[in-house]
């Protein structure tokens, strides 16, 4: 099945905050997330015939990371962009909220 651009499910803040509550739980001494520039995110999306964005996890001294690609209708990366080295969450946290703490 091709890609169309409206993949992915939005959810409830409750079940956001359920999912990464268990996240947690489950590894207390790893990083909560990653953020990433608005700037960035768009350079993926507007390579030309990208439908969205996929995320590969990573792995980098014991810590995950994500690697952020460009995918075309057929499924396919794009690969003339990849996007890592976002913002660790935490530090660059924010204020607690029901995500994140």
């Amino acid at each position: 099945m091709a890609f169309d651009g409206t993949e992915g499910t939005m959810i409830t803040l409750n079940d956001g905050a359920n999912l990464t509550r268990n996240y947690r739980n489950n590894n207390p001494r790893k990083s909560l997330g990653v953020f990433f520039g608005r700037e960035k995110l768009l350079d993926l999306l507007n390579q030309p015939e990208c439908m969205g964005i996929r995320v590969y996890f990573g792995e980098e001294n014991r810590d995950f990371q994500l690697v952020l690609v460009g995918a075309d209708g057929n499924q396919d990366d794009i690969l003339d962009l990849i996007l890592d080295v976002g913002r660790i969450i935490p530090p660059y946290s924010g204020a607690s909220n029901a995500l994140n703490s």
